[in-house]
């Protein structure tokens, strides 16, 4: 197939060696992620050194909320290049186009309902949430800021999805370098020197998010295959309908998740400001530890839509297994690094008396090692849900997060009492072990219903 002339980085994934090209194609993701934690982690360390512990629980208090409207973006667009990686690898590019085109005009749409649903709802959750009063204003600030750049963030995710789809995760990655190091540097500047407090921070996040896009863009309109036509923008229902299904289950998922993580902060917040510092450190620092994870994930969506569009069954299996082998190799790794340098990272976050410091660190790392001794778990989940998610089987997917739910709130809810503030550290990882096993039913019985449509196909 003849990916592109003009933008080099297209990846045809239905012929090679399927370890090879995971492992090629994941490699600028996490580079990319590992920026993007990066200016995360930057904004949680300014505010946290420059403006103290009450800023940064404030800040910790958004991140489920934030994580939701966040979740439910990348899970539409992540399922509308499934689509569109499905197009590509049957070499409809008539057909990938009309699907791109239906898909921003999609996004455009959703994300307007997102930036007015997220102004409504941002005082009435953080109280649900029992945001401390004296840390609420700061936290709506923030969310507010936020939530107004919806449609700067949505446009990344569906330019940046769209170009993961025809193979190139390098752009994704250009963008990202971009818009961390304009995120560090204004992050610095709003809230340091101008001393805008954690507002400053949002207007940096958006700012860079708005320059990562405008990258992406660039990078789309010199893909000679992304020639559009007026026509490809205009709503076709089937075709609509058909990304709806793709990418609804998985903002669904998302959404059940961050529900769940909401409860979870929710409880955190009955445990006080140092407590709540505290696992806002280890969740920053927890999005390091998932990075790898993420790229592979990424990639494994991309790879097992082009080959079920190339109708190449076994390369799915083959490659969801080495996939598999990879991320567990990188999260024992991971783990040995939090072993040694975990205590470390997590003081950068944190500020106040040596007695305080030397409590909240305490009680981060606690939730970082338990985390650190399961992320192989993890490592698996993102693989088989982005495989299943690949083979376009996103209701399965969405019952995974269900299962996150369920057993996250359940832990959240009702072990505190009997074991204390323990048991909401060891409620995330039953949460990925509950996920993960719905999962691999998913995936072997979809493998299977697969193998079974190309035999009937190849004997009719």
């Amino acid at each position: 197939m003849t990916v592109g002339k003009t933008n080099t980085n297209l990846k045809n994934m239905t012929v090679g060696n399927p370890a090879k090209l995971i492992l090629a194609f994941s490699v600028p993701l996490m580079i990319g992620n590992i920026f993007q934690q990066l200016y995360t982690v930057v904004d949680t360390m300014v505010v946290g050194q420059v403006l103290g512990n009450r800023a940064l629980a404030a800040l910790g208090t958004t991140d489920w909320f934030n994580w939701m409207f966040l979740g439910i973006m990348s899970g539409l667009t992540q399922g509308f290049s499934i689509l569109i990686a499905r197009k590509f690898g049957e070499e409809d590019l008539d057909g990938m186009r009309k699907a791109t085109g239906n898909a921003i005009l999609l996004s455009g749409i959703l994300a307007v309902f997102l930036v007015v649903a997220g102004e409504m709802l941002v005082i009435p959750v953080l109280q649900i949430l029992k945001a401390p009063a004296d840390i609420m204003p700061v936290a709506a600030a923030y969310l507010r800021i936020v939530f107004g750049g919806m449609l700067v963030v949505m446009a990344y995710n569906i330019l940046a999805a769209i170009l993961r789809a025809l193979g190139d995760s390098r752009s994704p990655l250009q963008a990202m370098m971009l818009a961390a190091v304009i995120n560090v540097g204004l992050d610095f500047l709003f809230v340091a020197v101008f001393h805008w407090g954690v507002q400053g921070a949002a207007i940096a996040t958006v700012a860079a998010q708005f320059c990562s896009a405008l990258f992406c863009l660039q990078k789309i309109r010199k893909t000679d295959i992304m020639k559009f036509k007026k026509t490809d923008f205009l709503p076709e229902r089937k075709l609509v309908f058909r990304l709806l299904y793709l990418g609804s289950p998985m903002a669904l998922q998302n959404v059940l998740i961050s529900i769940g993580g909401m409860i979870v902060q929710a409880v955190v917040n009955g445990f006080g400001v140092m407590f709540i510092a505290a696992f806002t450190a280890t969740n920053k620092l927890y999005g390091v530890l998932e990075i790898a994870a993420i790229s592979f994930g990424y990639a494994m969506t991309t790879y097992t839509g082009q080959n079920l569009g190339a109708g190449k069954i076994d390369r799915i299996r083959k490659g969801t297994k080495d996939a598999a082998l990879i991320g567990i190799v990188t999260a024992v790794a991971i783990t040995l690094c939090m072993y040694l340098f975990g205590k470390s990272l997590l003081g950068l976050f944190i500020s106040g008396t040596e007695a305080e410091r030397q409590a909240t660190v305490g009680m981060a790392f606690e939730y970082l090692w338990v985390m650190s001794v399961f992320l192989p778990v993890l490592y698996v989940l993102h693989v088989v849900r982005s495989a299943v998610q690949g083979m376009g089987r996103s209701v399965l997917t969405m019952l995974s997060g269900f299962a996150e739910f369920l057993v996250r709130t359940s832990v959240a809810l009702l072990l505190p009492a009997l074991i204390g503030y323990q048991a909401l550290f060891y409620g995330e990882v039953l949460a990925w072990i509950g996920a993960v096993a719905e999962l691999l039913i998913a995936y072997f019985w979809s493998v299977r219903q697969l193998a079974k449509q190309k035999f009937a196909k190849k004997n009719t």
